[in-house]
């Protein structure tokens, strides 16, 4: 798979993972060609030092998908996240959002900041939303605060 599975914050303070699953559905959503953008939400778990991001949902028929442009609705995605978190006794939880952009590394647009403010502003548990663009030769990953604030994670090596 070309995308990476472990990230982490430049001083090593948090450890992402996506696991397999989660790579296999941003793999197969890469925006080649023609293909609208694709994406949806990302659900996982929270660990003293780090997540685990274990689903990550498609776009359902009630999405709307451009070219440059996707729009998640709630309403399949939300069912998907409500069943996760019942199964799981409520340790898999809503984590994030994930989208695709057609270029090679991709950068978030000002309407992506602003969307990703807007959520992390609106979460209940007041934790950060992590922020995923799935380009077709990397993903963006970050850290996205309610106040507006940033935090880029890069692949983590050993």
């Amino acid at each position: 798979m070309r995308h990476v599975s472990d990230w982490t914050l430049a001083d090593g303070s948090l450890l992402l993972n996506f696991s397999d699953e989660v790579r296999g559905v941003f793999e197969r959503n890469v925006q080649v060609g023609d293909l609208p953008e694709s994406g949806g939400v990302l659900l996982g778990t929270v660990h003293e030092r780090g997540l685990l991001v274990t689903v990550a949902t498609t776009p359902t028929r009630l999405d709307r998908q451009l070219r440059y442009l996707f729009e998640r609705l709630p309403f399949g995605h939300r069912a998907v996240a409500r069943r996760q978190w019942r199964q799981s006794a409520g340790t898999t939880r809503y984590i994030g959002e994930w989208h695709t952009h057609p270029q090679d590394i991709p950068a978030p647009s000002g309407i992506d900041l602003n969307e990703w403010r807007k959520l992390a502003k609106k979460r209940a548990d007041k934790r950060p939303l992590l922020a995923v663009i799935v380009g077709r030769h990397g993903l963006h990953v970050e850290l996205a605060h309610g106040n507006g604030h940033r935090e880029l994670l890069s692949p983590y090596i050993e």
